[in-house]
């Protein structure tokens, strides 16, 4: 059985349900912002307990991290990530989330060839990428003199 490219979307356009755009982007806003604002009240308590503010910046990105993969190995991040949609792709705590993710997913295939390798995985890109990014954003400010 064939059939066409517009049988096709047709057929998907009545399967799937709209979207309630405004709706998902306010939720995303919300639930992002939230995730941001506690992360700032971390930064400013470890600040206020005589830290730096490089010990603070660097407790409170690993206190995120923790808390996420925690939070996904527990299966609560996904029931947030429903509600939130994007707001939880807040860059630290959705890294945090894929890595961890990947991890479970693939744990019954053993330590070395399983959690780890697909950790990577899914790491691995955005490493590259973010490195890429951070060489070119440095050319760019070093040749032209912006700095």
């Amino acid at each position: 059985m064939s059939i066409s490219k517009e049988e096709y979307d047709s057929m998907a356009k009545k399967a799937s349900p709209n979207s309630p755009v405004f709706l998902d982007c306010v939720k995303a806003f919300l639930f992002g912002g939230a995730i941001c604002a506690f992360g700032e009240g971390l930064m400013q308590w470890f600040t206020g307990t005589a830290m730096t503010l490089e010990e603070s910046r660097a407790l409170t990105t690993s206190v995120l991290i923790i808390i996420t993969a925690l939070l996904t190995a527990f299966g609560v991040f996904d029931t947030i990530a429903k509600h939130a949609g994007a707001g939880t792709m807040v860059p630290i705590t959705g890294f945090a989330n894929s890595i961890v993710c990947a991890a479970l997913e693939f744990q019954t295939e053993g330590r070395i060839l399983g959690t780890a390798a697909q950790m990577f995985s899914i790491a691995g890109p955005v490493i590259v990428f973010g490195c890429s990014a951070a060489s070119l954003y440095g050319f760019i400010i070093y040749f032209f003199g912006l700095y």
